[in-house]
């Protein structure tokens, strides 16, 4: 692998500039992060967020949203945006020499969007629409459902926001949202490719610098109803999702837990996919995920099944579950290791993914892992570390939500 070197920035504000040199590369990307996510809505004003980050796109700086499109367009940038449990998130990847002139339009974006309040109705209208889409599509639903259970409020919000308070969302609330919670404080600016590192760091001094920071926000805590529980919805159809606790992404065990959940499912030899799908023919998808917080994390299991087969599917993943404590071979390992190496390389090639590896890390972790060490700490993983894992932290009482004709129960 290639030399890695991580550059850290802090400017007086709060806001952090990381950047990796990726001088294999003819490209370059970035992540501008602000924590004004899902978490700092206020209560009853689920998707705020992701409504404010929308009108936010909708022309900054004196140009229309168009006219940003075409000036993006003119540098190569792909840009993507997205509305998070902690940040509101901006990113794009262009060629290197690029990379500088892009970043100024998506300060704009951050500390002067213009926020037309005549298309507010439309953006509203747009947003319930994506959410009536989610209403009909239960694959989607359970995870959307079982995270509220599972995670503590606010950390369970629905991202995109709910249909009732979406419906009663005005256009103060995004203003304010915009004018109270996007800050510099706090906020995480990526930067991975073929850059000159002084050059990108004068960029974000001249863009960023003397923007202002703000009060923290705070929130309040609501535990989670875990538990089983069951949404009726006619269909042939039985959506079935399981939650267990699991570690956060800064806990020494993280790759350990990923390791389980990888053996459990990870492609067409993991467990559930061979006992669940391939020799029994239960369902139609199975698998197995593992999800962070800054503070805690869970895995997340889903199968999509009929209602006829629905209890038989479940039994069987938390018979393979409960299974994987008691043993696991060497060979299982092995594979593990060989997907994580595979990622490492294509994430290697990718400025993308580095850019919004190194702010991720930097949140979780307060440094940036490199992909040497990580790679490393692969490769130490051993049977034992695994099981022992497991034995401090057992797959039982998980939380369960299904979505069909019919509930399920948890077998013992």
């Amino acid at each position: 692998m290639h030399k890695q070197s991580i550059q850290v920035h802090q400017l007086e504000n709060g806001l952090t500039l990381l950047i990796e040199q990726m001088k294999h590369v003819q490209s370059a990307a970035f992540t501008l992060m602000t924590p004004a996510g899902v978490a700092y809505e206020p209560n009853g004003k689920n998707g705020t967020a992701a409504a404010a980050l929308d009108l936010m796109t909708r022309g900054a700086g004196g140009r229309s949203s168009r006219e940003i499109t075409a000036a993006l367009d003119s540098l190569g940038v792909q840009g993507n945006d997205s509305a998070g449990w902690n940040f509101l998130s901006f990113s794009g990847a262009a060629l290197a020499e690029n990379v500088a002139e892009a970043i100024p339009i998506y300060a704009k974006i951050l500390r002067e969007p213009l926020l037309p309040e005549d298309q507010f109705p439309a953006m509203i209208n747009g947003t319930l629409q994506s959410l009536l889409a989610i209403e009909d599509d239960p694959q989607r639903k359970v995870f959307v459902e079982l995270r509220k259970l599972c995670y503590d409020a606010p950390w369970g919000r629905p991202s995109d926001g709910t249909l009732e308070d979406i419906r009663s969302l005005t256009y103060d609330d995004l203003v304010s949202h915009v004018g109270q919670k996007v800050r510099p404080n706090g906020a995480l600016i990526g930067v991975a490719g073929n850059v000159d590192p002084a050059l990108i760091r004068e960029t974000i001094e001249t863009c960023f610098g003397d923007w202002q920071p703000l009060p923290e926000p705070q929130f309040e805590v609501t535990p989670a109803a875990n538990g089983i529980h069951h949404i009726d919805h006619e269909s042939t159809q039985t959506h079935i999702g399981l939650a267990f606790p699991g570690v956060q992404y800064g806990s020494p065990d993280y790759l350990t837990a990923w390791a389980a959940v990888s053996i459990l499912s990870g492609g067409s030899s993991s467990r559930l996919f061979t006992e669940v799908r391939e020799k029994r023919g239960l369902c139609y998808s199975v698998y197995a995920t593992l999800n962070s917080l800054l503070t805690e994390g869970r895995i997340l299991a889903y199968a999509g099944t009929t209602t006829e087969r629905a209890q038989e599917t479940l039994d069987v993943m938390m018979t393979e579950i409960r299974k994987l404590g008691e043993g696991i071979e060497d060979a299982e390992l092995r594979r593990c290791k060989a997907r994580a190496k595979s990622a490492l390389i294509m994430q290697q090639e990718s400025t993308g993914a580095r850019a919004s590896s190194i702010a991720r890390d930097w949140f979780h972790l307060h440094r940036v892992k490199t992909l040497e060490e990580i790679h490393s700490e692969v490769e130490a993983i051993t049977v034992e570390q695994i099981q022992d894992f497991l034995k401090k932290h057992p797959m039982e009482d998980p939380t369960l939500l299904t979505i069909g004709a019919k509930p399920l129960q948890l077998n013992s």
